[in-house]
């Protein structure tokens, strides 16, 4: 067998690249093992030290102080349940509008079409949606931050685009058999649909744990509170200790607000990141597919 050697510009351009790549992934990664160590820091260490990625002092105070009560679990079950409930609301819409969108002979498929793309561009606001909101009675309830977002315009055209890409002949196959149209979607389009799905589960699900505005103009009582909201009222009122700072022991001594920061930003950040590698095999796949078509 022939051995094919490399010339040695582009050897050179290959290390050059290995490289390049190496650092911009180290820096990627820096500033988030930054933000751990800080949170695990004293007081003395995050003033005296700029930049670091493993503390001095190893010290738990701001994860002890975030959590002194159960406020911030109830609001994590809060937030977990939006983000499922919401993700599974999303999917169904999604995937039962672009399905008959994806039929060229749907009666009608260019004037919904056109709506929808209406929808990408033009939007009735923050006041118009406020005054929907309270007029469906949705205010302080948890459905005021899954209903209103139970579509995006830019996740069906995608999904439309990737079903009008299955080939036609599966379809038809099915159909001789005997299926209707409901177990040909449920049976042959989604199986042969996971990236697609596995990609936008993912960014639904990043949407609705990372839901704040939405949260704060809607919902009044804190037990309903999302992560998000809660945090943030942690971060504004540090002093208040997440709580009743009796409920602490007395002789607790309060972490500095930028470790409570940091801590702040990894509770709110690790979550969710630990659902991408169940993910990774379908979304680099379904990130790109369907998007070229139209």
């Amino acid at each position: 067998m022939a051995r094919h050697y490399k010339s040695v510009p582009g050897t050179a351009f290959d290390i050059g690249n290995y490289l390049f790549l190496t650092l911009y992934g180290l820096l990627a990664v820096f500033p988030f093992i930054y933000i751990i160590a800080g949170s695990f820091a004293s007081d003395a260490e995050l003033t005296e030290r700029a930049v670091f990625l493993i503390p001095q002092t190893f010290t738990t105070a701001a994860y002890e102080y975030i959590f002194s009560t159960n406020i911030i679990m109830r609001s994590v079950w809060v937030s977990i349940y939006i983000t499922v409930v919401g993700t599974i609301f999303n999917l169904i819409f999604t995937v039962t509008m672009a399905y008959p969108l994806a039929r060229k002979t749907l009666p009608g498929r260019n004037t919904f079409l056109n709506m929808v793309i209406f929808s990408m561009l033009f939007g009735g606001g923050m006041i118009p949606t406020y005054l929907v909101i309270r007029e469906l009675n949705l205010l302080d309830s948890l459905w005021a931050l899954i209903i209103p977002g139970a579509i995006s315009a830019f996740n069906l055209i995608i999904v439309k685009n990737f079903f009008q890409e299955l080939p036609p002949e599966l379809e038809e196959a099915a159909r001789i058999d005997g299926c209707t149209e409901l177990g040909l979607l449920w049976k042959i389009v989604l199986p042969l649909s996971k990236p697609v799905l596995a990609t936008f589960t993912l960014f639904y699900a990043v949407g609705h744990w990372n839901s704040f505005f939405s949260a704060l103009l809607y919902i009044n009582n804190p037990e309903k509170w999302p992560l998000q909201v809660m945090l943030r009222q942690i971060v504004m009122l540090s002093q208040s200790a997440a709580g009743d700072m009796s409920s602490m022991d007395p002789n607790f001594v309060k972490p500095p607000d930028q470790s409570i920061k940091m801590a702040v930003i990894v509770i709110g950040t690790v979550p969710i990141l630990l659902v991408y590698p169940f993910l990774q095999k379908h979304f680099a796949k379904g990130v790109m597919i369907g998007s070229v078509k139209g």
